[in-house]
């Protein structure tokens, strides 16, 4: 078996966009966190992914509850991901706008898109879950993505679509 360095570095050669997975606990307090796995998985039903770390501070609510929103970030957005990514923060969303949707949920205000999900499975793998949701409802917005390669975050280079 490869060393996790060496598995962390060969991974990050590839490019990926970068959201901020959030939900409401228990107690109805938003939260979140930065995440690169994300991915499609299904056009019929609709279904997205997300690998989440077991140590996440936002762990305990996306166990617990049965929705979660994946903000896609736009590219003037790395310190919304830095500031969700970061565990030193108890308040992640203190200073950044945000509504709570009709599902309960909250949606960062001026992500490049933004998907609202029922969870319909959870799979518990090394030190990840995967998070499956079907996708309720679905916004997205012009301009370029948040990128993130090679450890750093990076921008597209052409015109806003």
């Amino acid at each position: 078996m490869i060393s996790p360095d060496e598995f962390r570095h060969t991974l990050s050669h590839f490019a990926s966009g970068v959201t901020v997975i959030t939900v409401c606990d228990r107690d109805g307090r938003p939260t979140g966190l930065t995440a690169s796995a994300f991915t499609s998985v299904s056009l019929e039903p609709p279904l997205i992914l997300v690998c989440v770390d077991h140590k996440s501070q936002s762990y305990p609510a996306l166990v617990a509850g049965k929705t979660f929103a994946v903000n896609i970030l736009s590219h003037d957005q790395e310190h919304v991901s830095r500031r969700f990514a970061t565990t030193k923060v108890e308040n992640k969303f203190e200073g950044v706008p945000f509504t709570l949707s009709q599902m309960g949920l909250p949606l960062l205000e001026n992500a490049l898109a933004q998907l609202e999900c029922a969870t319909v499975n959870v799979h518990l793998e090394g030190d990840h879950t995967i998070f499956v949701g079907r996708v309720e409802r679905a916004r997205a917005g012009a301009g370029l993505p948040l990128v993130y390669y090679r450890g750093r975050y990076d921008r597209l280079s052409g015109p806003t679509p």
